[in-house]
């Protein structure tokens, strides 16, 4: 009997595709759709993201005994589909064993599960809390065998923490490691991954493939942009960001390593057309995986509801955006012009509401319980609460979901008014400051991102980035009438949100000590609306909700 050699050639497809969660059915259809790609482009065995089978994150669906067992009917479904002769099939799964839940991967071919292997480092921290919902896999289990070359099969977070689990998966003979990810976007973070997988390779010395998912699931962003580094520490291939890729790479053996002799190598976008694209895939997968025909957004000839606007024609299609101009007695001729000439410009409806009757209607039943006392922000926040109305009836009787469309700059230090601009189901600037949206405005300007559906040119008319930012909610009202010029206001909110920054320390920044105080503290009191506010796309380390999680009732202050 002749012993079978192990192959000095294996091709890898990397499946960098966009499940949704609790959608099992529906991610199987798109795992068997991608293994059969794989097969056209003749891989040998195919690797899918962290838990696609489930979507990810599946947060406390998996402590429903009926979800596990779907998903792991699919994994066992999906494992006899290998029974074809096609590639064999690497994908994750929750798994519950008599060791706990598992978050976990199958390796299948031949029509059988060759293998499961489950994650040993829970994240908890940030965006993640495994750790609630897992139980970590009571051991490193070692690589495993297909069709003759051993695979090491660490998952997520197995890479990024302290524990030496690839160390061990080389020691226990593994020759090349394949790492299912479900790593979340933030500015930069590609070149964080792929300092991450360097140290890894140097640790292990293997070459290391990162594949990773793609799409928006509630706040989070997946980007994709999948890779491998070689053993030699250098990037082997890149696969694209914000796209969906089923790409095949063929690994050759070279003495005791494997060496990628082909694979992609795709540009990965700048910082302000990453940012872009990941507001624009987070609104389109929030809206679409929700069921959503249209979406409708207050368009008030500022710069947060134009660039929203913006987002939704290129996510949706200027078909599925209702764009409605509420103007009340503060709000200037150009503001009414600059809406119009936004929505001309992106080819969406384009509704004008006035809100004087409604605005007056409320007076007018206040004002025996108002009488002696005098005008301000009372008064102010009604104009924006009748606005809010008004869209929260279109969304009602047409079934569109409401854009809001704050940032992060006026969220931080309270400038938004619940149950009115603050109302709506999705928010795509919600972690973009202020002078954020700006940069993003120009550079839309300038630029029509892949996959968006909206026109080229000018679609944020000059004026609206020109001319000084105003709620108009009285005569002559900017927002720096009581706010730090932006450029100020974002840098000390940058320094308190995502660095966590004394006050002594910001203030060795150049700023002045009594507006840093002020600023932390309308930070502080503003904790109760932002916990009302909608779900909106994380851009930054740090965002509202997920990342930082401050109390509502709070007395602290850093007086040094």
């Amino acid at each position: 009997m002749t012993k079978k050699t192990a192959p000095d050639i294996l091709r890898i497809a990397v499946a960098q595709l966009n499940p949704t969660v609790g959608d099992i059915a529906g991610n199987l259809a798109k795992a068997r759709e991608a293994r059969a790609d794989a097969a056209r482009q003749g891989a040998d065995i195919i690797l899918f993201t962290e838990l696609f089978l489930a979507g990810y994150p599946p947060e406390d669906l998996v402590l429903k005994p009926a979800f596990l067992r779907a998903c792991e009917r699919a994994a066992e479904d999906f494992a006899g589909d290998t029974a074809d002769g096609g590639p064999g099939v690497i994908v994750g799964t929750p798994l519950k064993r008599k060791s706990g839940t598992h978050n976990s991967i199958i390796v299948a071919d031949g029509g059988k599960i060759l293998a499961e292997r489950y994650k040993l480092d829970l994240p908890n921290y940030g965006e993640f809390d495994e750790k609630r919902v897992f139980q970590a896999g009571p051991e490193i289990q070692g690589p495993v065998n297909f069709r003759g070359v051993r695979l090491g099969i660490p998952i997520c977070e197995d890479i990024w923490g302290d524990v030496a689990i690839c160390e061990t998966l080389a020691e226990s003979g593994a020759e090349i490691l394949l790492a299912p990810n479900g790593s979340p976007y933030y500015r930069a973070k590609i070149d964080v991954r792929h300092q991450v997988v360097i140290r890894q390779v140097i640790e292990c010395g293997l070459p290391i493939i990162y594949a990773n998912q793609l799409g928006g699931q509630d706040e989070l962003i997946f980007d994709g942009a999948s890779f491998a580094i070689g053993a030699d520490k250098t990037l082997a291939f890149q696969m694209s960001q914000f796209e969906e890729a089923v790409d095949v790479t063929t690994w050759k053996r070279q003495g005791d390593h494997w060496v990628c002799s082909e694979g992609p190598m795709s540009k990965i976008p700048d910082k302000e057309e990453a940012d872009y694209r990941a507001c624009m895939l987070g609104l389109r997968d929030y809206v679409n995986k929700n069921g959503f025909k249209n979406v409708v957004l207050g368009l008030s000839g500022g710069i947060d509801s134009a660039i929203c606007a913006a987002l939704a024609v290129d996510a949706l299609g200027e078909e599925r955006l209702r764009a409605v101009m509420m103007p009340y007695r503060y709000t200037s001729k150009d503001s009414l012009k600059d809406a119009e000439d936004c929505a001309r410009a992106l080819g969406c409806r384009y509704d004008i509401v006035p809100i004087f009757e409604p605005v007056e209607g409320f007076m007018h039943a206040l004002t025996q319980l108002f009488e002696g006392t005098k005008e301000g922000i009372t008064e102010e926040n009604l104009q924006s609460r009748a606005r809010g109305t008004i869209l929260m009836a279109i969304s009602n009787k047409f079934g569109s979901m409401v854009v809001t469309t704050g940032n992060k700059s006026e969220m931080s230090v309270g400038y938004a008014t619940l149950y009115g601009d603050m109302n709506g189901g999705f928010n795509p600037i919600k972690d973009l400051y202020k002078m954020q949206v700006y940069a993003l405005s120009r550079w839309r300007n300038s630029h029509v991102p892949p996959g968006a559906l909206g026109p080229s040119g000018e679609v944020i008319p000059s004026n609206i980035i020109d001319k000084a930012p105003s709620a108009e909610l009285r005569e002559n009202q900017t927002d720096q009438d009581s706010l730090p010029p932006y450029p100020v206001l974002d840098d000390i909110l940058e320094c308190l949100v995502e660095n966590e920054m004394g006050v002594d320390d910001i203030v060795a920044r150049g700023h002045d000590r009594a507006t840093v105080t002020r600023i932390e503290h309308l930070l502080y009191i503003a904790e109760y609306k932002r916990r009302q506010a909608a779900p909106g796309v994380k851009i930054t380390r740090k965002n509202f909700g997920r990342d930082r999680r401050y109390p509502i009732t709070n007395r602290f202050r850093d007086r040094g």
